[in-house]
């Protein structure tokens, strides 16, 4: 497959199985250079207006929800022109459908018949649901602090559930022994294809918009979703629909902040970053898949990485609520970032409601 490659040896991604690393040299496969955005498909909705970037196998059958076409509201906010992205609107209560819908599609089209992955509760709930979209067997390895409302939400959709003690860490350690068993890695985080689909979120923001944000906002874990959008608006430029790009800011609790230790410190500094407790259990991820990438993005200018202190999570979901946005605490560390960058953000600001606050039942 052309459209994407090992980001180290630069082989293209086999035609055949599922790999998550590449065979010859043990690299991520990523992307291969700007997506291909031809003419949006208007017989099309959601995300599927854009297939033609995706890159997905010719047999690939769209595996589908009805994802993609999010609102961005407007709210006139510390003096600037702010839209809020609404990806807590797609099917199952955040913006990881729009990568699950191109995964799963690409998973079918392989083949695969049964998959693990493993996640804090908003990756897993959606693999579950597109998994029994697709007729696929889908297994979930959580931490054993993941939400109930998303363990609950896994479980609906018939997914089989293994709780791994410990810290989400743990999970990630526990899925290398699940997949001797023989059974496909349907890894949000490792597999390229999510990444196109995620991009999408870049197209509808020009399209409603009707130009380029001049800044946008968004929580960063393993860093698919700014990576995904910032491709999107790469993807936008080759194809001459905008002039220049956004910058982007990348948000991270401070409880786990390995983007902001190896931006600020060095790589030497990744060693000392803890796993700790945070609300924002959606981006504790002590090692980001895909960190190297965004950090990338983010240089020279391009972009800015913030650290959000525990203790206002909560009032930044509070304050959301007030605008009558119900988010989830991970997609709240966002309101602390438009408080204290003022001065550092450039209109209009897009920012990016990552969950459903019915996914989390944390009290004030």
């Amino acid at each position: 497959m052309d459209a994407y490659h090992c980001n180290n040896c630069k082989r293209p991604y086999p035609d055949s199985d599922l790999p998550h690393r590449c065979l010859h040299c043990g690299g991520i496969f990523t992307v291969s250079k700007e997506l291909n955005l031809a003419e949006d498909d208007q017989t099309q909705s959601g995300i599927w207006r854009y297939e033609n970037s995706f890159g997905l196998s010719p047999e690939t059958e769209k595996v589908s929800l009805g994802e993609g076409d999010t609102p961005l509201v407007r709210s006139d906010l510390f003096g600037k022109e702010i839209y809020f992205k609404l990806e807590y609107q797609n099917p199952t209560g955040s913006f990881k459908d729009r990568g699950s819908a191109a995964l799963v599609s690409e998973m079918k089209a392989r083949g695969v018949v049964r998959a693990v992955d493993e996640s804090s509760g908003n990756a897993g709930a959606s693999f579950a649901a597109y998994a029994a979209r697709a007729g696929i067997e889908a297994k979930v390895l959580v931490p054993e602090n993941t939400s109930g409302p998303k363990r609950e939400q896994i479980e609906a959709y018939g997914a089989e559930i293994e709780e791994v003690p410990g810290p989400r860490s743990a999970a990630a350690d526990r899925i290398w022994e699940v997949i001797q068993e023989g059974i496909s890695y349907a890894s949000h985080a490792y597999l390229p294809f999510g990444l196109a689909g995620i991009a999408t979120i870049a197209y509808e923001i020009f399209d409603e918009l009707g130009q380029t944000p001049g800044t946008v906002v968004a929580p960063a874990g393993h860093g698919s979703l700014l990576l995904g959008i910032a491709l999107g608006f790469e993807a936008l430029k080759a194809a001459g629909k905008i002039e220049q790009l956004p910058k982007l800011v990348a948000v991270q609790a401070s409880a786990c902040a390995p983007l902001w230790v190896v931006t600020n410190i060095g790589p030497s500094g990744l060693g000392a970053v803890q796993e700790g407790p945070t609300l924002a259990e959606g981006v504790r991820v002590r090692i980001p898949i895909r960190g190297d990438e965004l950090i990338l993005k983010l240089r020279d200018g391009k972009g800015h990485i913030h650290i959000v202190e525990e203790d206002r999570i909560l009032p930044g979901r509070n304050a959301l609520a007030k605008l009558g946005f119900y988010v989830e605490p991970t997609s709240a560390i966002v309101w602390d970032t438009l408080e204290q960058m003022q001065g550092e953000i450039s209109e209009p600001v897009v920012v990016i409601l990552t969950g459903s606050g019915l996914k989390n039942t944390t009290n004030n």
